[in-house]
């Protein structure tokens, strides 16, 4: 288990993002949670969303006076090939769940609940992964309050996937979804609902005039592999069966019958907890191997990403299955229009026909054919852009997040110490 390191937040940093009731209930419930120590424990420290929200939640929750670390898990290529499968199976995937695979987690897990140093009050446990270090903490430290925040859709989960989790939750004091319908099938406990959300002051998200040196070298879409100047559709995401690559690929073909010349970038990371994420990229390059206006780019940085995201004329989010994709909060925070699947959380930020379109995740001609009328439609465009920031700036911005987390800690903060 290691300790991850953030760079110094300040919520003052954030006073052109956040509204006065924010501001006041942060500093509010900050002020219950002072004498209390927190902990977040994840599976990865880059490349994922989960590591994108701890990056600034755990600097600001210390920075308003709640004494919080982050923990990311030791863990071999095998144990993230079991909980690859884990997740897969919870988002509806018919594989099977074999002891090997149980007892991999298991030995993962508990080396790593033998490695956690320090006395906690709360400790949230962030997705599948680490959810297994809940019967041991509660063994061995009763009176810390445990939570699971669970970022993955369980509406039609895989029975034995399923089960394996409702098997691990007797010790959780607090259940966090994305939405209310993942948790449908979670009973017996409390639950609540806590949307994610963006850091407009990082690199893949503040203006490109407001990045350093090394930002605005990676920000020249002069230098990437596309033209700038021809149209251009936008697919940032893992490269993971669930984001539908080559679903995005056929698409774009239909697309490109229509308005010649428009080009598809796939960009995204390769991160330590996705081995699938090499085997899913070779298939999608063999795929479009012979196409010169299909790019694929991972491990871009952040400032890279956040140029592209501008420089699209369209970003689409075509997954079959989705937590929330931050992604689309990103895009719509800088005023391009995304075309998006009903499903998951990007119905959350996609008002279709407001700031995009929403689609039927196998439906690829409709895909195009909303595709091709943004494209052909620069007002169009530009109403959508000016939509989708203030639907971002309403909603799903990092202070809200740190409010939603804080309000969290408060209410189960009134069960400390929850055993005798």
């Amino acid at each position: 288990m290691q300790r991850a390191s953030t760079e110094d937040r300040s919520l003052e940093d954030y006073e052109s993002y956040i509204d006065d009731q924010q501001r006041r209930a942060i500093h509010e419930h900050a002020d219950s949670l002072s004498d209390l120590r927190v902990a977040h424990v994840n599976s990865t420290a880059s490349g994922g969303g989960v590591a994108e929200i701890l990056r600034a939640l755990v600097p600001l929750s210390n920075d308003v006076g709640v004494d919080t670390d982050w923990l990311v898990m030791d863990a071999p290529d095998e144990f993230f090939d079991v909980t690859k499968a884990v997740h897969n199976g919870l988002q509806g995937d018919e594989i099977e769940f074999t002891d090997a695979m149980r007892d991999t987690y298991r030995r993962v897990t508990e080396k790593n609940v033998a490695a956690l140093d320090g006395s906690y009050d709360g400790i949230v446990l962030h997705d599948p992964q680490s959810l297994g270090m809940a019967s041991t903490l509660a063994t061995r430290s009763p009176e810390t309050t445990l939570v699971w925040r669970c970022h993955i859709d369980l509406t039609a989960a895989n029975p034995a996937f399923l089960a394996f989790v409702r098997s691990n939750l007797d010790p959780i004091d607090r259940v966090i979804f994305s939405r209310t319908a993942y948790g449908r099938e979670i009973t017996g406990i409390e639950k609540g609902v806590i949307h994610p959300a963006i850091d407009p002051l990082t690199p893949k998200n503040r203006p490109l005039s407001a990045l350093s040196d090394g930002g605005t070298e990676a920000s020249d879409l002069e230098e990437y592999p596309f033209d700038p100047n021809r149209p251009l559709l936008v697919q940032v995401s893992r490269f993971d069966p669930w984001k539908d690559p080559l679903g995005v690929v056929e698409a774009y073909r239909a697309v490109e019958r229509s308005i010649p010349g428009v080009q598809l970038v796939l960009a995204g990371a390769m991160p330590d907890d996705d081995p699938e994420g090499i085997e899913i990229y070779r298939e999608v390059a063999a795929e479009t191997a012979d196409d010169p206006d299909i790019h694929l780019l991972t491990d871009l940085p952040d400032a890279g990403i956040n140029a592209i995201q501008r420089g699209a004329d369209v970003v689409l989010q075509k997954s079959l299955r989705e937590g929330f994709a931050l992604t689309v909060s990103e895009a719509l925070w800088k005023e391009t229009p995304v075309v998006g699947t009903d499903v998951g959380g990007i119905p959350l930020q996609v008002e279709d026909g407001a700031n995009g379109y929403l689609v039927e995740p196998r439906d690829l001609t409709t895909v195009a054919d909303r595709l091709a009328l943004l494209l052909e439609n620069d007002e169009q465009r530009r109403r959508f852009g000016e939509r989708g920031r203030e639907t971002v700036r309403e909603r799903f911005l990092i202070p809200r997040l740190v409010r939603d987390h804080l309000t969290l800690l408060s209410d189960v903060g009134t069960e400390f110490p929850r055993r005798e």
